[in-house]
């Protein structure tokens, strides 16, 4: 049998933009000091100035839409 595996980048159509570095960035950060539910997540994202893609302050809904985006 042989085995599968996934390359790490074979998923992606773009090289990320330096918004989705910043992003993902911020989120491990997050993760890390805040927590993991969507609320932590979100107020950990606005303390940080990290802002939705419209410029303006992360809403549970918004954070959702852009995950989905992002193909999370």
């Amino acid at each position: 049998m042989t085995t599968r595996y996934l390359e790490v980048h074979q998923t992606r159509t773009h090289e990320p933009t330096p918004y989705e570095y910043k992003l993902a960035a911020t989120l491990e950060e997050v993760f890390t000091q805040v927590g993991h539910d969507l609320a932590d997540v979100v107020r950990g994202l606005n303390a940080r100035q990290v802002h939705a893609p419209d410029g303006r302050p992360w809403t549970e809904q918004s954070f959702r839409d852009e995950m989905h985006r992002l193909g999370a």
